[in-house]
């Protein structure tokens, strides 16, 4: 990951080139020696790691995010520096961006930690309901106990429900397994059809541009990342044709055995449309491909005239032919007007999975005991809302209602920004909670960046880091069609610091651009 970025001599990398030469290389440090004092040589080396391991990249957490905080440290102890303040816009974490916790939800998960307060009339009698039934399905009561593995038994039935009010079709509490976000599951979901080598080796199909978390799985767990490229030109739609073209290169070198699709997107911001959604089912049924549809995103849709379609509900209104296609769709507490983050909630919902699959799924989950039941409690919540006539209905309608308005009205300054300045085009932002705007380097910044030995796009953001004090992830991170260079930046700025953000911004660009003018 480092070398992709940057591969100059960077402060971050030579003090961490420093600290690995210098933590426990001899006895001097307290490290262990072999006979006559010599220093005992490793077992575990970056030669004889995990090679896997090594080809993981998650640019999300990259070396750029490492350098904002070492500046925030700086500024921190007074050291000047051209800004006042590090925004990090490199990643979808709602709270740490200003944004309050829904009140409801802190109210139930506080009254679980601490059943003394469930007495407590201070507390809406709708919110000590709610955690009274958490901690009836807990085991001693407690939310300190191990869950079964698979989730405790009554919040996943509230997920069911809540999955067949918004589809109107049932839902088994069997299908639902909790877990540490979306992403535990997903990465469990892969792991299970990883298989062979060669042409028999499993491919994953994963959008481009895309989650970083998709590849780093892919190349942690040896499949074959199979790439299938959104239109950028027509708002990231996806385009059937594409995945066509992409399977049938595919087949040529591995099996691709998955379909991963990110909808509203990630971190393109395109929302699915039904006839789109029916057409990937479609594929996906025609090409003999299990369908892992990532919703985390299915609460933020900004748009007029969009809408979330989930895949479960389409899949089975297109009947029988298409109906017992295998499909696994995720969902999560981190994102939607929610943004907890920090509690790493989450559930899968696995449809058509072969019987004794779902078992070794199970044993699979049991290996790390439970998620997070802390986690589980703040997922209920948010398929058990308060309902009309229940005494926090009003005051939560309110909250959600604000929270997604002010996201809404946050993904339109920002696009409509950024189509403001030379040099830089953005696409709607209709859903999720990014921006992933297009930057027309200057061939002399490219040169610049390769004589550096890194991608121009990453060139761009670590200059906007240091000389604006503004996060954001390049578009390499994610992947992009060759030749064109992108970031991506959250919306999630509150509205006084998108102001800084985006004058900071505006600033920096024009002075680039005019730096590197051909």
């Amino acid at each position: 990951m480092l070398s992709r970025f940057m591969s100059g001599p960077h402060p971050a990398k030579r003090r961490l080139v420093a600290m690995s030469s210098h933590l426990g290389n001899g006895p001097q440090n307290g490290g262990p020696t072999g006979p006559a004092g010599q220093t005992r040589a490793k077992v575990l080396t970056i030669d004889s790691m995990n090679p896997l391991v090594k080809k993981v990249e998650y640019a999300v957490r990259g070396p750029i995010v490492a350098r904002a905080t070492e500046l925030e440290k700086e500024l921190e102890k007074g050291v000047p520096k051209p800004f006042k303040q590090v925004i990090k816009a490199n990643i979808g974490d709602a709270h740490a961006m200003g944004q309050k916790p829904i009140t409801f939800l802190r109210q139930v998960i506080s009254l679980c930690v601490n059943p003394d307060l469930l007495n407590n009339e201070s507390f809406p009698a709708d919110a000590r309901e709610r955690a009274r039934r958490i901690l009836q399905g807990c085991k001693g009561g407690s939310l300190g106990s191990y869950s079964d593995s698979v989730g405790v038994e009554v919040i996943r039935k509230d997920i069911a429900a809540y999955i067949e009010r918004r589809d109107g079709f049932p839902s088994d509490p069997d299908n639902i397994f909790l877990s540490t976000g979306a992403s535990d599951a997903i990465k469990n979901m892969v792991k299970l059809m990883v298989r062979g080598s060669g042409r028999d080796q499993t491919g994953v199909m994963i959008p481009i541009p895309q989650y970083p978390l998709y590849s780093a799985v892919t190349a942690e767990l040896n499949a074959v990342q199979v790439n299938y490229y959104l239109d950028e030109d027509n708002n990231w739609a996806l385009d059937i044709a594409e995945l066509e073209r992409s399977v049938k290169e595919a087949r040529q070198h591995c099996t691709p055995r998955v379909l991963c699709v990110i909808n509203p997107g990630n971190p393109t911001g395109q929302v699915l449309s039904k006839e789109n959604v029916r057409e990937i089912i479609k594929f996906a049924a025609r090409e003999h491909l299990f369908l892992m549809a990532d919703e985390v995103y299915q609460d933020n849709i900004y748009a007029e005239g969009c809408a979330f379609h989930s895949f479960k509900k389409t899949m089975m209104e297109l009947g029988p032919e298409y109906s017992t296609l295998e499909l696994a769709s995720f969902h999560s507490t981190s994102k939607g007007y929610m943004g907890e983050c920090g509690f790493r909630g989450g559930y899968m919902e696995v449809i058509n999975m072969d019987p004794q699959v779902k078992l070794q799924l199970k044993k699979l989950v049991s290996t790390k005991l439970c998620p997070p039941v802390s986690g589980q409690a703040t997922m209920d919540c948010v398929v058990n809302p308060p309902q009309p006539g229940e005494p926090s209905y009003e005051s939560f309608i309110k909250e959600k209602t604000a929270v997604l308005k002010s996201l809404a009205e946050r993904a339109k300054l920002v696009a409509e920004t950024f189509n403001s300045i030379e040099g830089v085009t953005c696409n709607t932002v209709q859903g999720a909670m990014y921006a992933f705007p297009r930057i027309a380097l200057p061939q002399r910044a490219v040169e610049k960046a390769k004589s550096l030995g890194q991608a121009p796009d990453g060139f761009y953001a670590l200059q906007l880091l240091e000389q604006a004090g503004i996060c954001v992830v390049p578009g390499s991170g994610f992947g992009q069609r060759e030749g064109t260079y992108h970031f991506r930046t959250t919306i999630l700025p509150q509205p006084d610091k998108l102001k800084i953000f985006m004058d900071a911004f505006t600033a920096f660009h024009n002075k680039f651009m005019k730096e590197y003018a051909d």
